[in-house]
């Protein structure tokens, strides 16, 4: 069975209306033709993000940390250099290319 997406951010302003008025995440979801869960996960990222910011922290950044120098910048350079002729030899070896 194939799973469809549904761009939850649409609905932001829906969901935090029906909210204040007291629905639950069913009724919720069941008027937006959504699944509960989707409405409990966004619900608790929303929540997430609101108590950070209230905190006056800035939101959560997502993956490696950029290289902040140029001898880092540089070092980044180096390994990824020697990461891939590392797989160009293995390739090479294992005759795939």
């Amino acid at each position: 069975m194939k799973r469809s997406w549904t761009n939850i951010k649409a609905f932001e302003p829906k969901i935090l209306a029906m909210r204040a008025a007291g629905k639950t995440r069913r009724e919720i979801a069941d008027e937006l033709g959504l699944n509960k869960t989707q409405i409990k996960n966004w619900i608790n990222r929303h929540n997430k993000e609101a108590d950070r910011e209230e905190a006056g922290l800035s939101p959560k950044r997502r993956g490696r940390k950029p290289a902040v120098t140029l001898q880092e910048y540089k070092y980044e350079n180096k390994r990824l250099k020697m990461e891939n002729e590392l797989l160009r030899d293995f390739l090479h070896v294992a005759g795939r290319k």
